[in-house]
């Protein structure tokens, strides 16, 4: 029983090891461009705020229906 707790406790840090290692990869290679929005996307983002307020979107089930799919 020692034993398998070991065990289980050895894959858990290799698991942990691994998963730490995928931060400081995805830390390393994110920009900073990529974390914010344009200011193209800025305002389409609004625009889909005020549209979506406004009831002038669509569901995507809506949205199929309308085109036949």
């Amino acid at each position: 029983m020692e034993t398998e707790s070991k065990d289980a406790s050895k894959e858990i840090l290799i698991r942990l090891a691994r998963l730490q290692s995928d931060i400081d990869y995805l830390k390393k290679h994110i920009k900073d461009e990529d974390i914010f929005l344009s200011e193209e996307e800025e305002i389409l983002l609004q625009e889909s705020y005020e549209n979506e307020k406004d009831g002038k979107l669509l569901s995507s089930k809506e949205a199929r229906k309308e085109l036949g799919i």
